[in-house]
This record gives C-alpha cells, structure tokens and sequence, in this order.
C-alpha cells in the first residue's frame, strides 16, 4: 500500500495511507514539528482528527508501530494450520452492539461464520465461552474464521449501535 504525500503550503507536509480494513489514515507534519493524525472512514466523509503529537511523541510512537517494542506474527505471512482461517482480536467498546448482550443472543457464528474462541476481560481469558457468557464493553474478543467471516464480525462488533 503505497503512502501518498503532498504539500500543503504554509502549514508542512500530509502523507495518507488507505487502510485495508477501509477508510484512510492521514499525517500532516506541520512546519512546527507538529504532527496531527486524521481517520477517514469512508471515502466522501470528512476525515476526524484524533491526536496531535509533538516530534518526540511522534518518534517513540513510530518505534512501537515498526515493532521496536514487540513483534508480532503477522497474520500476512504466519501460518494457520487450519485451511484460509486466520485468528483476530476485536475490541468490544461501550457503544457496539455486542456489548452487554450474551454470546448465544449475538450470533456471532450463525451471522457472520466466525467462531469466537475466546474473550479476554482484563487478565482473564474466558476459553470458549458459552452462550450464556454476557460480552462486556473492554472485552477482546479472539476469533476464527476466513477473511470474508473476519470482515463481517468486524462490522457487527464495531457497528454504530444507531444503525
């Protein structure tokens, strides 16, 4: 996915990456050292922004996205010995529709075709969890399924409860 930068005169410079969950992440450096970052969810939606970062913030930030801190297995190129599933964490936030319903009322297999294998609740983990286990705002939610299934969780657990 190639970074798209340009000028914006008077203020620095903008460098926008589309994400491939959706949506655009943009970054302008402005002439102060400041750095702003914006999320676009939608194409033709205003983007919002959602932190400012001095230099310093900036850098050790980057660190830990380049993985100085902690490398993990990508889920590009790790093996899952389990056909073209793959295992996601999502992250149940007050307003998702899952939040404070059970596993059985969410359905999260018979909708979407994920398996949830477990939920993570501050140190706990709740190994396959049964359908009378409520799901909590905090909750991680850990889960198997195709790219396809994936997506379609990762809608309903990040859906606009208004929607």
């Amino acid at each position: 996915m190639p970074v798209r930068e340009s000028d914006l005169p008077n203020v620095g410079r903008k460098y926008e990456l589309d994400l491939a969950a959706g949506g655009r992440l943009s970054v302008v450096i402005g002439h102060d050292g400041t750095r702003t970052l914006y999320r676009q969810r939608d194409a033709g939606e205003d983007a919002e922004r959602v932190a400012e970062l001095t230099g310093e913030e900036a850098r050790q930030f980057g660190a830990v996205l380049g993985g100085a801190y902690f490398q993990p297995a990508e889920s590009e190129t790790a093996d899952v010995p389990v056909g073209d599933a793959r295992i996601e964490w999502y992250d149940v936030t007050a307003d998702s529709p899952l939040a404070g319903n059970s596993v059985g009322h969410s359905a999260i297999r018979a909708e979407t075709g994920a398996t949830l294998l477990a939920i993570q609740r501050g140190s706990d983990t709740i190994a396959n969890p049964g359908a009378g286990e409520v799901i909590e705002a905090g909750d991680v939610l850990v889960t198997l399924g195709t790219r396809d299934e994936q997506r379609e969780l990762q809608q309903r657990v990040n859906k606009d409860s208004d929607a």
